[in-house]
């Protein structure tokens, strides 16, 4: 299975560096990883955004269905044990969820995590639509995420620009979203966090 690697960068470079790709896991290797969580269903908005700044630099769904994955557009980070096919991650149980927190909060940027519960049928049709999408071009992460979530029910009115903010404000905009921030004081670079990460397990790890 082929994996993208990436040396010690800045948050924004990566962001920069990444487009689209061709990965496509194995049929084995996806139903290996799949994971079915005992939350409730729910579509989640990860959004990336800077200090002090408030700039957004990243845009990903995390989709609770009858399994549970992370839509990544044009995203950077990786995990062995996380089979990918077109920006679709497999596998996320809550110990990737927070390798993947873990991988973009950092001194200079927050995670906002917006949730919003949906039906079982709404987010199998979102990871339905995440999987049909095919990887995103390079910066295209909130159009990519604005156009998955335009054909779910309930998300109709999603903008299909190129700012993850605003694409965040008008999510916040749903009837009951629930939403957590997180935060840390990890250094702008993503060298020790895939350290931590190497062996499959978060060891010290706050929300």
């Amino acid at each position: 299975m082929k994996r993208r690697v990436f040396l010690a960068a800045s948050l924004p470079a990566l962001l920069a560096a990444c487009g689209a790709d061709n990965i496509w896991a194995s049929d084995e290797a996806v139903r290996a990883a799949r994971f079915t969580s005992n939350e409730q269903p729910s579509i989640t908005l990860f959004t990336v955004i800077g200090i002090p700044r408030g700039e957004g630099g990243h845009s990903a769904l995390m989709i609770n269905g009858s399994q549970r994955v992370i839509y990544d557009p044009a995203g950077s980070w990786n995990h062995p044990r996380i089979p990918e096919r077109h920006d679709v991650l497999y596998g996320i149980t809550d110990n990737f969820k927070n390798f993947y927190i873990d991988y973009h909060a950092r001194s200079t940027y927050w995670v906002a995590e917006d949730t919003v519960f949906v039906s079982r049928e709404v987010a199998d049709l979102a990871i339905r639509r995440a999987e049909a999408n095919g990887a995103a071009n390079k910066s295209f992460c909130a159009v990519e995420t604005g156009t998955v979530l335009k054909g779910v029910p309930g998300f109709e009115g999603s903008p299909t620009g190129f700012s993850p903010t605003k694409l965040r404000n008008w999510f916040l905009t749903l009837p009951n979203v629930q939403s957590k921030r997180h935060q840390d004081g990890d250094p702008a670079n993503n060298h020790d966090v895939l350290i931590r990460q190497k062996d499959g397990r978060m060891t010290g790890y706050n929300q």
